[in-house]
């Protein structure tokens, strides 16, 4: 029988939303179980560009009717077109299950949509739905070879025509869908004003003669572009931003498009795990199965609990997206936890099944040699852990300390434009940000022997914040930062897991056998932080008081790996 808590492409029927997304997502399943894993692991291996998916895209309308906002779309049929981030993420989930290559041409469509979408120019969003609607891929020209995501040291220069407009000239490099897109958001400087004023976000065409295409910089179907501008032509019309504008529309695009790697990293664990599980159950070494050895079982049950984690979490923060508005941006929290916690967790669940399966791991007929090297990029896309990290400990005081009243978010997959995402406003402010209670979602659990354990651990985190936190000169201290924002992000994984458990009502099982994982996850951040060069003796003293050890429980472990052992040839993709 399936595991209702994972992704199988054999069962799946997205029967909660509307019939056009149900279609769209149902028959992108069966285009990829159609091709089978054959051509599937083929086009990875020799790098073929991704044409015939981007044309089966165009021809049923799938980017133009998950990407379009409602207010850009105009005339009839197209009533199904809106941003909806539900969806958004149901979608990421099915192209990570088959390959990230797939998932990134999309994946950058959506970042070099986000500053088109921000624009207050309306040629160039009639333009760029009108190229969705074609079938065309986008691309985010932000990033550069010397400066990175440094968008203060931009090299890319716009020089006044006289006319309105503008002549721009410089590079971008590591830009996804540079050599196809037909729309590419560039950000640049202007020559002739200094400062912040000087800023533009502008849109230009791949195509164009003025525009050079340098090289893919990765070895892989992804095509990661370097490109140069040669003095091209940037007319008034196409302009999306303008001074701070531009630069708020950089990072609140960021703020959309990284929400999307932690639905990818579900879908290539879930398919790795349905591969890993079923080579270890059928593999007998020493006249036993695998399976049979007690640290397999531990190993694969802590991948498969890990693994509905970040399902959980992902699930619940979608809600808090859709819900967001200028008066609730509690999102800005969740979503640098789904990039930097969500896609570590499946570096995690990766690591820990291949152990199990060893040499199996590397073999060439195999998805799982494929998600192995493809589980490492996710992490790393759109910011580094380190970076996400240091954003999430901005909220820490605020979250664990003060919480406010809000109305109870409910599960959110109604069929609405998410409209806010792109009126985000300024990208400041992240110290005013107020959340509610996070202690609700424990309480509602705290008969769980583990639950209850791990809210003794996110307590003393509170007495942490309260009574030795890092003085001014520890602050400046990254290293030792970062490991107590590893600590604060734990409480709130926790914390949207359980929201959501309590939704889905969850197995109790499987919850108790998570908080179990998330005990000894505490723990070893924890001694981490004892270690720490800087870690003041106070620091150290509360660091050894905060481990604990998960509370055993052998007959609710054995029901858990009841619904591991199931997962043995419940799905194998088509030849």
């Amino acid at each position: 029988m399936a595991d209702s808590l994972l992704f199988n492409p054999h069962t799946y029927d997205p029967a909660h939303f509307d019939p056009e997304t149900r279609r769209l997502l149902r028959a992108t399943v069966d285009w990829f179980e159609e091709r089978g894993k054959r051509k599937l692991i083929a086009d990875y291996r020799s790098r073929a560009w991704l044409a015939d998916f981007l044309a089966f895209s165009a021809k049923e309308g799938l980017f133009a009717t998950f990407l379009t906002p409602s207010s850009a779309a105009e005339g009839e049929g197209e009533g199904d077109k809106r941003w909806d981030t539900a969806r958004i993420a149901a979608l990421n989930e099915i192209l990570g299950f088959y390959g990230l290559d797939y998932w990134y041409a999309w994946q950058v469509t959506i970042l070099g949509l986000g500053p088109v979408w921000q624009s207050e120019n309306p040629a160039a969003r009639a333009r760029a739905a009108e190229l969705l609607s074609q079938g065309e891929v986008f691309a985010f020209g932000l990033s550069e070879k010397t400066h990175g995501a440094d968008i203060y040291s931009t090299d890319m220069l716009l020089t006044p025509d006289g006319e309105g407009g503008f002549r721009a000239t410089g590079s971008k490099y590591y830009i996804g869908n540079g050599n196809a897109a037909g729309l590419v958001s560039v950000f640049g400087r202007r020559t002739d004003v200094e400062g912040p004023d000087g800023y533009v976000f502008f849109a230009a065409d791949s195509r164009h003669e003025a525009y050079h295409l340098v090289k893919n910089v990765v070895d892989s179907s992804k095509y990661v572009s370097e490109f140069r501008l040669e003095d091209y032509p940037v007319a008034a019309q196409d302009v999306l931003h303008t001074g701070r504008a531009a630069f708020d529309a950089a990072l609140n695009t960021v703020n959309v498009g990284k929400f999307n790697l932690c639905t990818a990293s579900i879908g290539i664990c879930e398919h790795a795990m349905y591969e890993a599980v079923t080579h270890a159950q059928n593999r007998i070494l020493y006249g036993r199965p695998v399976t049979a050895f007690p640290h397999v079982r531990r190993e694969l049950t802590d991948a498969y609990v890990r693994l509905v984690g970040m399902k959980l979490f992902s699930d619940r923060a979608v809600d808090y997206f859709r819900t967001a508005g200028p008066d609730d941006r509690r999102y800005l929290l969740f979503n640098p936890m789904t990039k930097m916690k969500v896609t570590t967790e499946g570096e995690k669940v990766i690591d820990l099944m291949w152990d199990v399966i060893a040499a199996k791991g590397f073999e060439k007929d195999n998805y799982f040699a494929q998600a192995a090297v493809e589980i490492r990029g996710l992490p790393k896309l759109e910011g580094t852990v380190h970076v996400n990290l240091a954003l999430i400990l901005k909220f820490m005081k605020n979250h664990l300390l003060d919480p406010v009243a809000y109305e109870p978010v409910p599960t959110r997959l109604d069929a609405a434009d998410d409209a806010f995402l792109f009126r985000q406003g300024p990208a400041r402010g992240l110290g005013s940000v107020r959340f509610h209670d996070w202690r609700t979602a424990y309480d509602a659990y705290a008969h769980l022997p583990n639950v209850e354990r791990f809210r003794e651990q996110a307590d003393a985190l509170c007495a942490f914040v309260t009574t030795a936190a890092p003085d001014e000169e520890q602050s400046r201290d990254l290293d030792l930062l970062l490991a107590v924002g590893q600590l604060f992000a734990l409480v709130v994984h926790g914390q949207l897991v359980l929201e959501q458990a309590r939704l889905t009502e969850l197995d109790e099982d499987v919850l108790d056998e998570l908080f179990a994982v998330l005990v000894r996850d505490f723990s070893a951040h924890a001694v981490e932080l004892h270690g720490k060069d800087s870690a003041t003796d106070a620091q150290q003293n509360w660091s050894l008081g905060a481990v604990r050890r998960p509370v055993v429980d052998e007959a609710r472990s054995g029901r858990v790996w009841q619904r591991v052992e199931a997962l043995s040839g419940a799905y194998e993709m088509a030849p």
